[in-house]
């Protein structure tokens, strides 16, 4: 996999983001390591609280991000 460097990691170490897939349903994940994400066909990160996400991009429409101040 290929790290793209994503731009989420120059805002803040911690995140929310609600994922917005094809079929209409929505995730939200809560304090993600931004400095942990790695893009490609499926981007990887790791959360606060030590698990890993696994998202296939090619299923999502959009994503919201929310940044913490810690």
């Amino acid at each position: 996999m290929i790290d793209l460097k994503s731009s989420t990691g120059t805002k803040s170490r911690y995140a929310s983001q609600i994922l917005h897939f094809i079929n209409g349903e929505k995730r939200t994940f809560h304090d993600i390591d931004t400095h942990s994400i790695q893009q490609g066909q499926f981007t990887k990160f790791y959360c606060r609280d030590g698990r890993m996400i696994l998202v296939n991009d090619k299923n999502i429409l959009c994503i919201e991000t929310f940044y913490r101040e810690d």
